[in-house]
């Protein structure tokens, strides 16, 4: 089973949903740790994603991949709109023409090799690298299980990244503005982790 360029569309409206529902959470969170505007660029850069939706729906899912990864790397500022655009340019090569679930892994496993390209993130670090390493893992793993589909893989991936973006509650922050801060970023939940947990899980659902 595959999705079509008007399924992944309709998933990235769903997620931008999700990223209005939680942006004051989003903005708490970055306050926390960093200067404050993670929902707020996050929330910007998913409308101007629905906007360009909503003139035109590319016609492959990965030409929509692309098309969201242009848009947030030039509407969003801070490290959210290189690192998130990054990760759909990349996912976007790697799916192509058509989505099933081998490309449903090869998208995400690209996805998180073009962030760690461009922000020089491993796992421990603090960042939304901690949310898709285990993703990526949990997805592949789930591919690799008989008449898994595309819901399948989405749901194990959203699942770990959940658990990956509450494990950074306990790490010091090695990247990115909240490394000034030492010792006291512990405590604290990342919030790229918990934005790339709250996508995953928003395209998780819209598989389903």
């Amino acid at each position: 089973m595959s999705c079509t360029a008007s399924g992944v569309a309709d998933a990235l409206r769903a997620a931008a949903a999700v990223v209005a529902e939680h942006r004051v959470e989003l903005i708490e969170l970055d306050r926390a740790i960093g200067d404050g505007d993670h929902g707020e660029n996050m929330n910007r850069g998913f409308t101007a994603i629905v906007s360009a939706l909503d003139t035109a729906v590319p016609e492959t899912p990965g030409a929509v991949l692309k098309l969201a990864a242009t848009t947030l790397i030039s509407k969003v500022g801070g490290a959210a709109g290189p690192l998130y655009g990054t990760a759909f340019l990349r996912a976007s090569t790697a799916v192509g023409s058509e989505l099933d679930t081998a490309a449903v892994v090869a998208g995400l496993r690209a996805a998180l090799e073009g962030v760690q390209a461009r922000g020089k993130a491993v796992e421990g670090d603090k960042t939304m690298v901690d949310a898709l390493i285990p993703a990526v893992a949990a997805a592949e793993q789930a591919a690799g299980t008989e008449g898994a589909d595309i819901a399948a893989v989405l749901s194990a991936a959203a699942d770990a990244a959940a658990k990956g973006a509450e494990s950074t509650v306990d790490l010091v922050a090695r990247k990115g503005r909240a490394s000034y801060l030492g010792e006291r970023s512990a405590g604290h939940l990342d919030p790229g982790a918990r934005s790339t947990a709250l996508l995953l899980g928003s395209f998780a659902r819209a598989a389903r």
